[in-house]
């Protein structure tokens, strides 16, 4: 049941929504910023601001979460060695959500 749960469906299955948001969240690391719409953009944001909440303990066993959530070695990296501390001084919020407009 979804009862009392804080997450979007996003219109898509599980499986289909988690790799979207690891894909969205992969682009984000690498661009720094991405063009999705709003609803993607709130979940992804909500995703990427624990990876970096993880990303900031800098320990092997945060590094090796952050390669099970993002399924690659090379993001967590780009996690824990440019974006993590970048944010040390900040206790969340790290991602900000523009509105684009109308398609």
């Amino acid at each position: 049941m979804w009862h009392r749960k804080k997450r979007h469906r996003l219109g898509v299955k599980t499986k289909h929504r988690k790799a979207l948001l690891r894909n969205l969240v992969r682009n984000l690391a690498f661009h720094r910023q991405i063009l999705t719409t709003l609803s993607r953009a709130k979940e992804t944001s909500r995703v990427a601001d624990q990876m970096v909440t993880i990303a900031k303990e800098g320990t092997l066993a945060a590094r090796r979460q952050l390669i099970r959530h993002l399924g690659s070695s090379e993001v967590a990296g780009l996690f824990m060695d440019q974006i993590a501390p970048r944010f040390t001084d900040r206790n969340g919020g790290y991602t900000r959500v523009l509105k684009m407009g109308t398609r």
